[in-house]
């Protein structure tokens, strides 16, 4: 278990970006791109099919194209929020798809314990009010419900807010935990490191934490 310890996330300069543009501009071209390498894909796929119940209520969360969900596993509902109306709708695991752009409004169109689990691949580093999203996820997800947060080091540095570039892949973790300590409801908060670098493909760690 991690403790993200006390960050003072009041600076507003830990979630300034270099293109400050709106996010509604930068994502209207379609990126039919999974962000990561195949290896990473694949770890990140069997990880979720291991820890993600079958017949279990999913929120794939600043979704895109693919959402790395094991094959061959079925899922009570699997809803998407995004922002690109044709990465949602080339995405073969959603039954549902949301358009909205939560750094605009962070609230999330969903009711109170709604999912069992949100999944977060690859995106976290572009929220620019996160603490204020985690505590929307914690409202939307059911008691015990999971967190399962996947990053590694590839991003769109031009988007991605400046305490996340600031930190190393390892601090991330603990970037991660100090966000949704501080959005509050969550507990058991863990971290692993499923691809190395060292191994010649991209690195792969994932956060997760349990709705109290």
């Amino acid at each position: 278990m991690i403790d993200g310890g006390a960050i003072d996330f009041g600076n507003p300069r830990y979630f300034e970006r270099m293109d400050e543009s709106t996010d509604r501009a930068f994502y209207q071209m379609p990126r039919l791109v999974i962000h990561v390498d195949e290896h990473a894909s694949a770890a990140l796929s069997q990880w979720l099919g291991v820890n993600l119940p079958p017949d279990s209520d999913i929120l794939d969360l600043m979704s895109a194209w693919r959402s790395h969900l094991p094959a061959g596993v079925r899922y009570s509902s699997v809803v998407g929020l995004g922002m690109n109306t044709v990465e949602l709708n080339e995405n073969p695991a959603l039954g549902g798809a949301v358009i909205q752009d939560i750094n605009a409004l962070p609230t999330l169109p969903f009711k109170d314990a709604a999912f069992d689990a949100c999944v977060i691949s690859f995106s976290l580093q572009y929220l620019t009010q996160p603490v204020a999203v985690l505590a929307e996820i914690a409202r939307v997800l059911k008691p015990g419900g999971k967190l399962h947060v996947a990053y590694s080091n590839r991003l769109f540095p031009t988007k991605a807010v400046a305490i996340w570039q600031a930190c190393s892949d390892a601090e991330r973790a603990q970037l991660i935990a100090a966000y949704a300590q501080q959005a509050g409801g969550f507990t058991e908060i863990r971290a692993e490191r499923l691809v190395d670098s060292a191994s010649g493909h991209d690195p792969l760690y994932v956060v997760s934490a349990t709705r109290s």
